[in-house]
């Protein structure tokens, strides 16, 4: 139980706050995986998605910027190893 009024509205607008970023944070991995796991011919237009669901994600602070960072290179690397395999 929260002591004033207003300690009980952060935890309301954390809570909400929170779920909101997991959300997000699971489609971005999510995104990702469905990425590297479809169809040749379909993973350009996936990757920019991608791309572009991670760059959100850091612009508004769900994740850091060298973590989307990070991601991407790493979305990159996957599916540039995928390419050279066929």
């Amino acid at each position: 139980m929260t002591h004033s009024k207003q300690a009980a509205k952060r935890v309301r607008t954390s809570n909400r706050r929170r779920n909101k970023n997991r959300a997000v944070r699971s489609a971005v991995k999510s995104k990702a995986k469905a990425t590297v796991a479809a169809a040749p011919a379909e993973r350009p237009a996936m990757l920019r998605e991608s791309m572009k669901m991670i760059d959100k994600a850091a612009k508004v602070g769900v994740i850091h910027k060298n973590a989307a960072a990070r991601k991407k290179s790493r979305l990159m690397k996957a599916l540039n190893k995928l390419a050279a395999a066929k």
